[in-house]
């Protein structure tokens, strides 16, 4: 196993089997991005209460949005460096809001799972550094989210 990721299902809504899939898809996307083995990740799935809460108090946008997340490696100003050969990688938290995925399922005409899939790999690969400020960027890295969705198998129809 490539990723240690911790699942917290705060609306206690998502089957074994959704939250097995989520699992294993992000375990493929850090095969696919050659994600240091034993590399740390955390996704919760919340409200959209609590999404609109988070989005004010960290992003100044008080509405719900679908999925934010928290890339722990990146060192900003006037933050140190943690550092320790022994430590795992944490690449940071990501937080998906259940009822925008659903909302947005329904709107795109896909499949719930499917659109958790996609929020999924969107909030890894910010992690991972991708973003989507620019043309060129967002390019990039919606063409690798679905590239990964693609060959994990969840595929926009599905």
């Amino acid at each position: 196993m490539t990723l240690s990721i911790d699942i917290f299902d705060q609306t206690e809504t998502l089957s074994s089997e959704e939250i097995e899939t989520i699992e294993n898809l992000l375990q493929f996307a850090a095969l696919e991005e050659r994600v240091p083995k034993d590399s740390e990740v955390s996704i919760t799935f919340v409200t959209n209460k609590d999404i609109q809460e988070i989005n004010r108090d960290y992003r100044g946008k008080d509405q719900p949005t679908d999925v934010i997340s928290f890339a722990l490696e990146e060192t900003g100003e006037d933050e140190v460096e943690i550092q320790g050969a022994d430590l795992p990688p944490h690449l940071g938290d990501i937080i998906i809001s259940i009822e925008k995925a659903k909302e947005q399922a329904e709107e795109y005409g896909h499949s719930f799972m499917r659109e958790l899939g996609f929020l999924s790999v969107h909030g890894f690969l910010h992690l991972l550094g991708y973003d989507h400020m620019t043309k060129e960027e967002e390019e990039k890295m919606f063409s690798r989210q679905k590239e990964i969705l693609e060959k994990f198998g969840l595929k926009r129809t599905g």
